[in-house]
């Protein structure tokens, strides 16, 4: 990408004014409204994607796909996006937004060849802005991820875990009798990725998440120096990209015995 550092410098200055401007005020001051799948949305995740999508052509001209599109607006999107797509999740945590709940974050990312080059996270309730280019290292406010860099062995770690989007089997194996010594789940993935990449959770476990969901706190982990795969393939970037599970953690032993229990109990 040509002048690849003014073009995230200009995606942080853009998502901290969609935060400013769009996010922040309608906190805790709007009405939940339903999509057809069932989950919700507001007028703010309306109004900062509108403005993402404006403003991230002027940034880099490329193809754009946001949550709040029809289903059939983001295929087709993802389809033309080959060369450059601009993934954006305006409110990822918008259950959250609504319950004044501050775990939620903005996510942008770009992608090219279906995987993530670049990709900007921020919680603008705790001010956290993590971002990423391919091959140049993952920062929190300017900090090198990761923060924590202690390992603790698998059963004194603590995982984040989406129980709801593992099959019922799995789910009640892991709550029944889990491998690690604590769990917690805060249902914003975007974040979820990004403290795992910071270190604060050890495990990473999601059972299926859409492009907008990983693509910028993927790259964030991986360029933290993360590990991750599929429940059934190694190679992280295979398979659907609408149904994406994950299995990750930072440390590479610690990854490998992860992944080896969550393979062994599905």
């Amino acid at each position: 990408m040509a002048n690849s550092l003014k073009m995230l410098d200009s995606v942080i200055t853009l998502v901290r004014k969609v935060s400013r401007q769009e996010i922040m005020p309608r906190y805790n001051q709007v009405a939940r409204q339903i999509k057809a799948d069932g989950s919700c949305f507001t007028e703010a995740d309306v109004a900062a994607q509108a403005v993402l999508l404006r403003e991230l052509q002027n940034i880099y001209p490329a193809a754009i796909m946001g949550e709040e599109m029809s289903e059939q607006e983001q295929h087709e999107q993802w389809r033309a996006g080959d060369a450059g797509l601009w993934s954006v999740d305006p409110i990822d945590g918008t259950s959250n937004f609504l319950n004044g709940l501050p775990y939620f974050a903005v996510s942008v990312a770009l992608m090219q060849g279906g995987k993530s080059v670049l990709g900007v996270v921020y919680n603008p309730v705790s001010d956290e802005m993590f971002y990423a280019e391919k091959g140049k290292g993952a920062y929190l406010n300017g900090l090198a991820l990761p923060i924590k860099k202690t390992v603790p062995p698998l059963s004194n770690a603590i995982a984040n875990v989406d129980l709801k989007r593992l099959d019922r089997k799995m789910a009640e194996r892991i709550a029944g009798n889990p491998p690690y010594a604590s769990q917690r789940n805060y249902g914003a993935c975007a974040l979820e990725w990004c403290y795992t990449a910071a270190g604060y959770f050890d495990l990473y476990l999601h059972g299926g998440q859409k492009p907008w969901d990983y693509a910028a706190g993927c790259l964030i982990l991986e360029e933290a120096g993360g590990h991750m795969c599929g429940f059934s393939q190694d190679d992280y970037w295979g398979g659907s990209p609408w149904q994406r599970s994950v299995i990750a953690a930072l440390d590479p032993v610690l990854f490998s015995q992860w992944r080896d229990w969550v393979r062994a109990h599905q």
